[in-house]
């Protein structure tokens, strides 16, 4: 079986995403690693002038760690305490992908 990538994105504001990143790095990263079944976790920013755009990336075993993971259903996007003050919306759901090789 191919291991399964989930993707989250958001956009916070550039001036704040410094800050946004800052909290949101650790966190997501300690997160995403604890769960027994995650290969990999990794966070990505590009600025697009005023918008700052941020990807999670995060590489998992099986549809059952994600579910350990994020719980049911296994497309939700799970946000933090703090995401709503940085984040221009809280897009409801992550996109995963079937990996291949590597």
């Amino acid at each position: 079986m191919a291991s399964i990538m989930r993707s989250w994105h958001g956009r916070t504001p550039t001036g704040v995403a410094g800050e946004y990143l800052a909290l949101m790095t650790p966190r997501a990263l300690a997160d995403y690693r604890s769960v027994p079944g995650n290969l990999g976790a990794w966070v990505l920013s590009r600025r697009d002038g005023d918008i700052t755009h941020v990807t999670t990336l995060s590489l998992w075993s099986s549809w059952d760690a994600i579910a350990a993971f994020a719980g049911t259903p296994p497309d939700a996007a799970r946000y933090y305490d703090f995401d709503p003050r940085y984040l221009l919306e809280l897009e409801p759901t992550v996109t995963h992908w079937e990996v291949h090789g590597g």
